[in-house]
């Protein structure tokens, strides 16, 4: 039987799931990017050094090879890409309009402030904004004109990974925070939102035919602010079925606003100390940082990478679990001290370490989660004995 042809977007370690899987699956893979001699050059079928913006490029390729689909995990901008293609070459994908408030946070605000879905206020800043120059005052009196409360977070529009996030307690810092989230985004565009307090969680779901099915809700560790850097994760996470129930349908409702029909998403949102739930933002992707890729398997025995292939093949997914899930984390590494952590664990007979990558630790400051010096996974027959190993906030 004629072998299927899969194109995947990116070649960075975040696509060797999917290249793997794909293989497993009897598949043949076609991975596009820009040669950097990433591990996907090599693992995929066929490469192409084609950059992931290139996108009419990419679609008259994949129009060439007769791709019967197309898909990526964990970047918003090759989700971006997949959608251009699919919509250009008629494969699954979400629409035009779906792809850019999934992956533009401004559009993405606006979107949920016309449907009703709870989220901060927010504000696009620019520097052209600003003729006279950026001052903090400057920003100040913009936000004041809107009625903005402090403590407010300044971020990129169109970026992900915690790149170029700030949070500011008071005007201070303000234009310069600006000033360095622009340079970090690929429009050259920022938002300044009200700081959404409470716990961080994300919700991990999969799309067919607009029908959206629930997988895992992930708690998050954080380094808090200034720049809020993921430190680990824990799935499930520990919260009631009243709240997981209250939860699973404020997402539903904001997936089927942001016109999300098909493949993986990853919901990010905040539970207050009130109960309050407010969505910080909702990518028409799987999660990075191993969640979906790997946590969600682990936990729940579905596999997600195999469902986001199916789909893209315009196959109906297959959601029954292939094995039993249990309690399982991530932790990611700072410092020697996280190591030291990693050391203990081995000696725990109740843990069962499933990857671990330690790379040289330096005196380097980790500024965002492309700098952190590795990570390890890990599972137990219960929860308490992941969060114990999980850490506090930095």
């Amino acid at each position: 039987m004629k072998k299927k042809k899969l194109a995947i977007i990116g070649a960075s370690y975040l696509q060797e799931p999917l290249i793997e899987k794909a293989e497993q699956m009897g598949i043949e893979t076609h991975v596009f990017a820009w040669a950097a001699g990433d591990v996907g050059e090599k693992s995929a079928d066929f490469f192409y050094p084609i950059s992931i913006v290139e996108k009419d490029l990419i679609a008259d390729k994949c129009r060439e090879i007769g791709v019967d689909g197309i898909c990526t995990i964990a970047t918003d901008l090759g989700a971006s890409t997949v959608n251009y293609v699919a919509d250009k070459l008629g494969l699954i994908g979400n629409s035009p309009y779906a792809s850019e408030v999934s992956t533009n946070k401004k559009a993405m605000r606006e979107c949920f402030f016309q449907n009703g879905d709870p989220s901060p206020k927010s504000e696009e800043v620019r520097m052209q904004d600003f003729p006279n120059g950026m001052t903090d005052d400057s920003v100040d009196m913009l936000l004041n004109s809107k009625g903005f409360q402090y403590p407010v977070i300044v971020k990129p529009t169109d970026r992900s990974g915690s790149r170029g996030i700030f949070k500011l307690q008071t005007k201070a810092g303000i234009a310069e925070a600006v000033k360095k989230a622009s340079e970090v985004s690929f429009e050259h565009k920022v938002l300044v939102e009200e700081f959404a307090s409470g716990q961080e969680y994300s919700v991990e779901y999969v799309s067919w035919k607009g029908k959206h099915h629930f997988l895992q809700l992930t708690q998050k560790y954080t380094t808090g602010a200034p720049h809020f850097i993921e430190t680990g994760h824990l799935e499930p996470a520990v919260v009631s079925a009243e709240k997981l129930e209250e939860v699973r349908q404020v997402v539903v409702h904001a997936l089927t606003s942001l016109h999300i029909e098909y493949g993986a998403s990853h919901s990010e949102l905040k539970i207050d100390e009130s109960g309050h739930i407010r969505l910080i933002e909702i990518g028409g992707r799987m999660g990075g940082d191993f969640i979906g890729s790997t946590l969600v398997h682990l936990s729940t025995g579905i596999d997600f990478v195999k469902a986001v292939i199916q789909i893209a093949l315009g196959e109906e997914p297959d959601l029954k679990p292939d094995r039993i899930g249990s309690p399982a984390g991530v932790r990611y590494i700072f410092s020697r001290e996280d190591v030291d952590v990693l050391n203990r664990m081995k000696k725990d007979p109740e843990i069962h370490i499933v990857y671990e990558e330690v790379r040289p630790i330096t005196n380097t400051a980790v500024s965002d989660s492309s700098t952190r010096f590795g990570c390890y996974v890990f599972t137990s027959g219960s929860t308490r004995n992941i969060t114990k190993y999980l850490p506090e906030k930095r």
